[in-house]
Order: structure tokens, then C-alpha cells, then sequence
């Protein structure tokens, strides 16, 4: 199994461009918007989130290049883990290819029908299909499960009736033919009963480092209530009591294999700077924090 970070950073990226905060501003290297590329074979790939940096992505990544076939794309499908329009609105960027399938849950179908209708829009363009994704089934040669890890819905989607849960899933990715096991959960609200379980004889296990610490939004821009809307955003912090690091630290403990590591990284999070502090500090005490297209291959 082959992993291609494609992007690393939260919504709108690092730096971002309406934003004078420490962090855009220090020289950091540039981080386009979250999302991957997974394959079993190194032949076809499919993307998980398509973030409004895909082109880029896709044309920066010599795995994804056109070819052989004059209009040939090895990009077989894209699986969503929420509906954020950080994660879909790169699906119109795709309209041109011959059409992909694209899996999502029911409630993220929803919003891109009704609140976002992306689905309605690509209906006119051949060779979409959408369905719903089930708790395991096989993609690709992968055997991928799900794990609902919150209930936030994006802006947009709040008003809709009737959309139940879950809104947003962490996904497995399992290889028969290596053994391999690949955790994405790019958005963590809280660390859930049974994410150890999930996550149990994964090699690599990609987590939500939208915030470094609980009181950082509030602190980078100086913007009154940035700490509610901090919380209100749906993403653990990195560090603090009950922060994801501290679980990493308890289950590295057990599984001394295994790699963790941080993406979706907030334009105010002082971990996307490899020269601060912050960065040193979570690297020193277990956790990776890649780069745009970093490679693993489990």
C-alpha cells in the first residue's frame, strides 16, 4: 500500500492568504489543503477529500500524472470523510476527467444534494456515481473500514432537515497482499470510545493537528471569542490534558511500531513551522508532522 500525503493544512492553508498571523508570516514552508492519495499498487489511486488545491496537488504528484492514454487518468474514485467545503469543493475541479465514484456518508451525500449541490451540478457531466460508504468493504484491492468520529456539520449544511449523523468518519485502509494498515482521521472532535481499537496494528495513524494547543486561535489572531470559536470548530488540540498527544505517548507504550502523525494543520498552529518550538516539542515526544507530498508505503 502507497500513501501520498497530497495536502497538509486546514481550510484555506499556510499560509493562508487573508492572514498576517505569526505563523503566515514567518517564512514557514507553504502547506496546501488536507487530503490524499492511496493505492494498493502504485497503478490506480484513489483520493480521500478533494480540497480546492487538488489541481495543484494532482499536477505536483508524478504517481497521479495523465497517461498512458491521451485522456487516461489513474484516479479511480475519491472517499470523503465529511462534507466541509475544504474537503469538496476540489470535486469540481475533477469535471473534466470521465467521471469518478465517489463514497461518502449518507449525511455528507445530503449536503452535496441539498446545501452544496455538487452532485446535482457533476450530474450533467458523464460517468459520476455516488454511494454511500459501508463499514468495510474492498476499494481497489484495499479493505477500507469506518469509524464515525463526529457529528459537526459544515456551515452551509446546519439548516438542512432531517440529515442524521455521522457527518464526519475516520477511514482504515487495510492491505491483504502486506498486511499494512493505514489510519486517516484528518478532523477529531474528541479521541472516542473504541479509536484505540480502530487504530490497533496500523503502521501509520494520520490525526487531526488542526490546533497545537486549546487556547491557540484566540492567541494568534487577537480576535474577540476566538477561544468559543476555537471549540466550536470540532478539532482536539495537539497538546493539554486530554490532548490527542497524550494518547499517542499512552499507546506508543504498547505498540512501539507504530507511526503517529499530524496533518490538517490550522494556518495558526506554530507546529507548521518546522523551526518553532511547538514543532520540536511534538516531534520530541512521538509524532511525525510531514510535509506536503510525503510518501509512505506500509
Amino acid at each position: 500500500m502507497r500513501i501520498v500525503l497530497l495536502g497538509t493544512a486546514a481550510g484555506g492553508g499556510c499560509p493562508q492568504w487573508n492572514c498576517a498571523c505569526p505563523v503566515c508570516v514567518s517564512g514557514a514552508p507553504a502547506r496546501t489543503q488536507d487530503g490524499i492519495a492511496v493505492s494498493a499498487d502504485g497503478t490506480d489511486w484513489y483520493l480521500v477529500n478533494a480540497s480546492p488545491d487538488i489541481r495543484a496537488q494532482i499536477l505536483a504528484t508524478p504517481e497521479l500524472a495523465a497517461g498512458p492514454g491521451p485522456r487516461e487518468t489513474p484516479v479511480r474514485g475519491v472517499l470523503l470523510t465529511d462534507a466541509e467545503l475544504d474537503h469538496t469543493l476540489g470535486l469540481m475541479m475533477l469535471r473534466e476527467g470521465a467521471g469518478l465514484r465517489v463514497r461518502a456518508p449518507r449525511a455528507v451525500l445530503g449536503a452535496l444534494d441539498a446545501g452544496f449541490p455538487v452532485r446535482g451540478i457533476l450530474g450533467g457531466y458523464s460517468g459520476w456515481e455516488w454511494s454511500e460508504t459501508a463499514a468495510r468493504q474492498e476499494v481497489g484491492g484495499l479493505l477500507v473500514s469506518v469509524f464515525e468520529v463526529g457529528d459537526k456539520r459544515p456551515k452551509y449544511a446546519r439548516a438542512l432537515p432531517g440529515a442524521s449523523g455521522p457527518w464526519v468518519v475516520a477511514y482504515r485502509f487495510e492491505d491483504p497482499a502486506t498486511g499494512g494498515a493505514f489510519v486517516y482521521a484528518p478532523c477529531l472532535a474528541s479521541w472516542p470510545p473504541g479509536f484505540d481499537e480502530f487504530t490497533a496494528g496500523a503502521g501509520y495513524v494520520l490525526l487531526d493537528g488542526t490546533f497545537h494547543s486549546a487556547a491557540e486561535f484566540g492567541g494568534a489572531t487577537g480576535a474577540a471569542g476566538a477561544g468559543a470559536a476555537q471549540a466550536a470548530m470540532g478539532h482536539l488540540p495537539v497538546t493539554g490534558a486530554g490532548g490527542s498527544l497524550e494518547h499517542i505517548r499512552r499507546l506508543r507504550a504498547e505498540r512501539p511500531g507504530a507511526r503517529w502523525a499530524y496533518t490538517h494543520l490550522n494556518n495558526t498552529n506554530p507546529m507548521a513551522d518546522p523551526r518553532s518550538d511547538a514543532h520540536r516539542e511534538v516531534c520530541a515526544r512521538g509524532a511525525e508532522i510531514p510535509a506536503d507530498g510525503t510518501r509512505v508505503k506500509l
